[in-house]
């Protein structure tokens, strides 16, 4: 099953063939043509439980409804190491020009939408694959074993259902093998093609949903004081929910963003309604920081509500945690790879308040979650579309380069240990 790659030493780079980096360009066109919603990806998981059964794996299927996970037994005693990809795509129309792009529709909250990979998870689940099959080729000289986890529904599980890596941990992901370090790759538009951001500690905020129902008295507009107003009320919370950040948490030790989306009450002019619901998100870095915001908030409606004669009921829908990087995982793996991209394609990556399920893994054992960039060179990345605009685009040439990561982290993380 060999890749024909040039290197096997963990010592050395260990590079890819042009065959198989050609292969891993087609498995990501492919997959990109074929878009899947989360929690809907058969397709892509056959693609994925295929190719890694052709390579002599042992293959585990439908964890968390379509997860794929794999184990490459190395010929000589050593640690456990896993390389994680996720494979949904999102209910987005794609608008490039590509001669893949994607034309597909699926269902979202009831209605067709277009579908695509508007996130490059079509490029991290080519990759390991890739990574899978240059790995099986030199499973005489690898020591320990490999775990290649394909997972669902990083972008969220359907409404009414579970999924992602918190469900894949659930239902026994590390029941199969406990790794000892697990790491993973996220395409950036905001990089150059071939630049690797990391960082140690916080990576990645952790993402919860709020809502507030404010439970007032109807009344009519001419006679407010014949009712409790849930408007005013409202506008009392949000402004007061607003000094949370501001004024109550402690910003020098991490991030903070309270935001609210959506206010909704009323129904005409002049009637002053029972209800109005507010809804919104909490961004953080640290998180005992984030279990204190969650009771500053519910205190802050309950209280406000209550001076006013009415009532809030909170419900804080907890999502993803931090994503956070083990610092000493990092500084351990910094030669392998320097030795990838080269020091001078390397940058400290700033926090960033979006948020990735990666972070159930690093809660679990030490992990690594690094940014590689998909911008071509010569086109400033800064005003690249973003990673989930219609008109996302990944230069292909990053495919080597993620790869060979994968590939030379799983190499090297025994001898570093």
């Amino acid at each position: 099953m060999s890749s024909g790659a040039n290197a096997t030493s963990s010592a050395q780079h260990a590079s890819i063939s042009d065959a198989l980096e050609q292969r891993v360009i087609e498995w990501r066109r492919d997959l990109h043509q074929h878009p899947e919603l989360s929690n809907r990806e058969f397709r892509t998981s056959g693609v994925v439980a295929d190719h890694l059964r052709s390579l002599g794996l042992e293959v585990t299927t439908d964890i968390a409804h379509t997860g794929v996970v794999a184990i490459l037994r190395g010929a000589q005693p050593g640690p456990t190491v896993a390389l994680r990809a996720d494979m949904d795509a999102l209910p987005v129309q794609e608008l490039t020009d590509v001669p893949f792009a994607s034309t597909a529709t699926g269902e979202y909250r009831g209605r067709e939408v277009s579908v695509m990979h508007a996130c490059g998870h079509d490029l991290h689940v080519a990759m390991l694959m890739g990574a899978a099959e240059h790995l099986a080729g030199m499973q005489e000289q690898i020591a320990g074993d490999i775990m290649f986890i394909f997972q669902p529904a990083e972008e969220g599980a359907p409404e009414g259902e579970e999924g992602g890596a918190e469900l894949m941990l659930k239902e026994g992901l590390f029941d199969i093998a406990k790794p000892d370090a697990v790491f993973g790759i996220h395409v950036w538009s905001a990089a150059t093609t071939g630049h690797i951001g990391y960082r140690q500690g916080p990576l990645m905020a952790s993402s919860d949903r709020f809502e507030i129902r404010v439970l007032g008295e109807q009344t009519h507009g001419s006679r407010p004081w014949g009712g409790i107003d849930p408007i005013v009320v409202a506008s009392q919370i949000i402004n007061n929910v607003q000094t949370i950040v501001s004024r109550q948490v402690n910003i020098t030790k991490a991030p903070a963003v309270v935001s609210f989306g959506i206010v909704e009450g009323g129904v005409r002019n002049n009637i002053i309604p029972d209800e109005v619901y507010l809804e919104g998100t909490i961004r953080n870095f640290d998180m005992a920081i984030r279990s204190d915001i969650f009771a500053k908030l519910t205190n802050a409606a309950e209280m406000t509500a209550a001076a006013s004669g009415a009532r809030a009921e909170v419900t804080i829908d907890e999502g993803y945690p931090v994503t956070v990087n083990n610092p000493d995982l990092v500084t351990q793996m910094l030669p392998t790879t320097e030795r990838i991209v080269g020091r001078e394609n390397m940058y400290e990556a700033d926090l960033v308040t979006g948020a990735e399920d990666f972070s159930f893994y690093a809660l679990e054992v030490p992990s690594m979650f690094v940014f590689l960039g998909i911008t071509p060179p010569g086109q400033d990345p800064a005003t690249a579309p973003s990673n989930h605009s219609p008109y996302f685009y990944a230069d292909e040439n990053s495919l080597r380069v993620g790869t060979e990561l994968l590939i030379n982290w799983a190499l090297d993380y025994p001898s570093t240990r």
